[in-house]
């Protein structure tokens, strides 16, 4: 959950739950909507379980921006500013789950639950020392949230495994192709790899000199696109003379150990293939019409100006 306070009367909050890189509920706080964003986002618990979830969220979403709201002055916050704060638990086959409970300040840890208590960030500094003091007078919140992450988090997440298993567990190729990005400079290419439409999220993309890894791709942000699959693209800056023998080399868990190569060579961007073949055409169009004007006026016979008899 995100909450954004704007000035001492107006903060809004907005929320989200993922698993696996698909997001499963939503939180908008202005509204009052929680909205459960798949068909199976509603696990296997029950109508009374899941709206005694969404009270406490609510309950949650108006008590915590007042503390903050509070305390602006003394914690030195200084309008606008942001609160972040990440709840959940983790699923390890044969090992018990794992809960956690952090909250950052304008993207800066503050302080992480542990057991019954907070503690401080040690980046966090004063600040963080004088709010996980005021929150760890909360004795009996603080009971309910360890019982939440060590307890019903876990059941709840074992419901949405079960249930969500379909989806959760498909596989979705991934497509790929080359293009090339602003020119970088003078004698220089960026070269683009995209990959496109690919589920799970974890993926693999390099860009490679033969087998060698080439230590210049530069990784851009996995993006979500509507249907739940994901997009990524890399990018290269090289010399243009030493672009022909590089590749964009894919790996995902969807094509079963058999990597994706695309090579650049092979699969030139449309616009360069045309301009390497209508330069060449042009200065050939252009030197026949300078042959053709030269031979011209060597055979036309020159003019005196005298009168023919």
């Amino acid at each position: 959950m995100t909450a954004s306070f704007y000035n001492h009367s107006w903060t809004q909050n907005l929320g989200s739950a993922w698993l696996d890189g698909l997001q499963t509920h939503g939180w908008d706080s202005k509204k009052g909507i929680f909205m459960y964003k798949r068909p199976w986002s509603k696990g296997n618990f029950s109508e009374k379980e899941l709206r005694e979830e969404e009270r406490t969220l609510q309950t949650f979403s108006i008590i915590f921006p007042l503390i903050f709201q509070n305390h602006v002055h003394q914690w030195q916050l200084e309008y606008p500013f942001q609160v972040q704060v990440a709840k959940g638990c983790g699923l390890h086959v044969g090992e018990s789950s794992v809960g956690f409970m952090k909250i950052a300040y304008e993207g800066s840890d503050l302080m992480s639950f542990q057991n019954t208590s907070w503690w401080p960030s040690p980046k966090g500094g004063r600040r963080a020392q004088q709010v996980s003091k005021l929150f760890n007078q909360y004795h009996v919140v603080n009971l309910r949230i360890r019982a939440h992450i060590i307890d019903i988090c876990p059941r709840f997440l074992l419901g949405l495994l079960e249930a969500g298993k379909a989806d959760l567990q498909r596989q979705v190729r991934p497509e790929a192709w080359l293009s090339t990005g602003p020119s970088p400079g003078p004698g220089r290419l960026l070269l683009v790899c995209h990959v496109s439409g690919f589920y799970p999220k974890p993926v693999w993309v390099m860009w490679m000199r033969g087998e060698q890894e080439h230590q210049g791709t530069r990784r851009g942000e996995v993006l979500p696109h509507a249907d739940g699959t994901w997009y990524l693209q890399t990018s290269l800056d090289v010399e243009a003379r030493e672009a022909a023998d590089l590749s964009c080399r894919v790996r995902h868990s969807s094509l079963e150990g058999q990597d994706m190569v695309f090579y650049w060579e092979q699969h030139r961007p449309v616009g360069l293939v045309f301009l390497a073949g209508v330069v060449p055409l042009v200065l050939l169009a252009g030197l026949a019409l300078w042959l053709w004007k030269r031979r011209k006026s060597h055979k036309t016979p020159q003019r005196t100006g005298l009168p023919l008899e």
